[in-house]
């Protein structure tokens, strides 16, 4: 979820801190080495085990802290720089069992993690097995050293935990990744969709708009009446595409088919073309009518533009509708971005789409809903 600008701060600042202790509190396993050098130790002897084991606690939390910078992206630094801190930290492990003993080993559990969390995955195993067999194996050479097996289980179970842990950090981010990815199809699919109603809105509109104005023009000196009743229906045409528009961009156009029937015979008379439409709409199911009222704007809009037809005839019935002309039709192969458009709400209604040659001549656009 998406914060408040305001609230981002503080939400990372307060995730960072519960980060810190997350990892932080698992230094309370160090408290027994710190016990063994507290009673074992005297002096200068104990000074420098308690820095010895200091330094290796400071350590491991920087290096989580510089992780953490990183992104935890195991190829954000060179692979020789993490390995050598990690040396460094099996250093100061070793270091430390000159005052703190057997317990010293509680250090390769923190180093088998932090080995797991930045190093490739195969190469973190490997770290984490040769810790498990370098203690199990200390553990029966070194004399004094009791063999109870709490080492190598807590180094194994540490690595394992790690492990999934980084496995749920990977997941998480290739579903962050995912969700991006379809956010974005998600525009971009509305962004197609805006840009296919857009161009049938206005290719309709712009079509019947040039047909009267042409008209409007040849009639102006015979029939200046007819001419600028002509004139007023461009007017009026321009404002129903503009509010249409308006429409689009708010989302919350839909076309109607029995307007879409007034809308054609208007453009088909102006375009001097004889209209044989239907005079009724009862039989086509409401869920048909929406995308009926898109093909007989597609057809008609390619019958006044392309066609050259003197004739034109819209026939439906509850799943089928039919634009037919007398005339040309588009050119061969041509394939505009209105029939596109078309063809993807038919498709989203589970339609099929019919192009070509009508029976007799012609041309004929039909457009079938299956059951």
């Amino acid at each position: 979820m998406k914060l408040p600008p305001a609230a981002e701060p503080e939400y990372s600042e307060r995730r960072g801190r519960l980060g810190f202790l997350a990892v932080g509190v698992w230094l309370f396993y160090l408290g027994q080495p710190l016990q063994e050098i507290a009673q074992t130790q005297h002096g200068v002897t104990r000074v420098l085990g308690l820095i010895n084991l200091l330094v290796f606690a400071a350590s491991y939390l920087g290096y989580f802290f510089l992780l953490r910078w990183q992104g935890f992206r195991p190829n954000a630094s060179p692979l020789w720089q993490r390995l050598t801190y990690l040396g460094a930290m099996l250093a100061l492990a070793l270091l430390l069992i000159t005052t703190a003993g057997q317990t010293a080993l509680t250090c390769l559990v923190y180093i088998g993690a932090t080995a797991m969390v930045s190093l490739d995955i195969r190469l973190g195993v490997v770290i984490v097995a040769l810790l498990l067999g370098g203690a199990e194996l200390s553990m029966r050479l070194v004399p004094g050293w009791s063999d109870d097996g709490t080492y190598g289980l807590a180094i194994f179970l540490g690595g394992l935990a790690v492990f999934g842990m980084r496995r749920a950090m990977q997941r998480g981010t290739e579903l962050a990744a995912a969700r991006e990815d379809m956010a974005k199809l998600a525009v971009q699919e509305e962004r197609n969709r805006f840009a296919r109603d857009l161009h049938d809105i206005l290719g309709h509109s712009l079509t019947v708009i040039t047909v009267k104005a042409e008209l409007a023009g040849r009639l102006i000196q015979a029939n200046p009446e007819r001419a600028a009743t002509e004139v007023a229906d461009v007017e009026s045409l321009a404002r129903a595409a503009l509010a249409d528009v308006r429409a689009a961009v708010a989302g919350y156009r839909e076309l109607s088919l029995a307007g879409e029937l007034v809308a054609a015979r208007a453009a088909l008379q102006a375009a001097e073309i004889k209209a044989e439409l239907p005079t009724t709409m009862d039989e086509v199911p409401e869920a048909n009518r929406e995308l009926f009222a898109w093909v007989i704007r597609e057809g008609v809009t390619n019958v006044v533009r392309h066609s050259g037809a003197k004739r034109c005839t819209i026939k439906f019935s509850a799943r089928r509708i039919e634009v037919l002309d007398d005339g040309r039709g588009p050119a061969p192969g041509a394939t505009g971005h209105g029939l596109m458009g078309l063809r993807e709400r038919a498709d989203a209604a589970g339609a099929t789409v019919e192009i070509g040659p009508a029976p007799g001549g012609g041309f004929r656009l039909a457009v079938e809903v299956t059951p």
